[in-house]
């Protein structure tokens, strides 16, 4: 009885849990915490819709106490090669922002992720993102997270009433390697999330588009095995 009084004084902390690395070592993170921690999962159509199977691995392993996954098919906007019928660039990490660019996407699903939050009565919200060794996506930078929570307070009934939101973005300023030492710290099994966007017709990453590239790139700086398997 002790144990689930404990449980039920924890706070509550929503996770914007896509089913890739970082992700999942965000919710672990929050966990860690102290949190009692709610993930939120979108299918909006993507491509590697493989990480559908991997948020659902990862809640099952953390032992998350409420998963929702919330259909959105940004197929109708396209835009993207990750919605659209383009070709996934496979040559390499380049400075410009990349076709897998989803338009505007993290800032609708934090949108929705503080809905969940506020109406689980939540005033935490993670996410995953990463502004070091990333794609160079503009919804992954430090001023977007800082105006969004500024946004979350005037648009939300907490908010106005006197209890923003805080954002978490605890990896923000880890390179791929900090992230991939903090996933074997935590004892994760990166094999439990994906990161490929180009998935070939037998279910393994590809190896070769900028996520798995960099994914790669984190594990080996770490000295760390990776145990999900790639094509190249």
């Amino acid at each position: 009885m002790q144990q689930s009084e404990n449980k039920e004084a924890r706070p509550v902390a929503v996770v914007l849990l896509s089913g890739g690395l970082d992700s999942m070592v965000t919710a672990a993170i929050a966990k860690e915490r102290g949190f009692a921690v709610r993930a939120l999962t979108i299918d909006y159509g993507q491509r590697h819709v493989r990480e559908l199977q991997s948020a659902k691995a990862i809640v099952r392993q953390l032992e998350i106490d409420r998963h929702v996954e919330l259909p959105l098919d940004m197929r109708k906007f396209g835009g993207s090669a990750l919605t659209d019928d383009i070709e996934v660039p496979k040559s390499g990490v380049g400075n410009d922002i990349p076709v897998t660019y989803v338009p505007a996407r993290n800032l609708v699903f934090l949108a929705l992720t503080t809905a969940f939050a506020e109406a689980s009565s939540a005033r935490d919200v993670f996410i995953g993102v990463n502004a070091l060794d990333y794609s160079g996506y503009p919804d992954c930078r430090p001023e977007f997270i800082a105006s969004f929570a500024e946004t979350a307070r005037l648009g939300t009934k907490a908010g106005v009433e006197g209890a923003p939101f805080d954002i978490h973005a605890p990896l923000q300023h880890m390179t791929k390697a900090d992230i991939a030492k903090e996933c074997a710290r935590l004892g994760l099994d990166p094999a439990w999330s994906w990161s490929c966007y180009d998935p070939t017709p037998e279910g393994t990453a590809c190896g070769l588009c900028d996520s798995c590239r960099l994914r790669k790139k984190g594990f080996a700086e770490a000295g760390i095995t990776d145990t999900t398997p790639y094509a190249a």
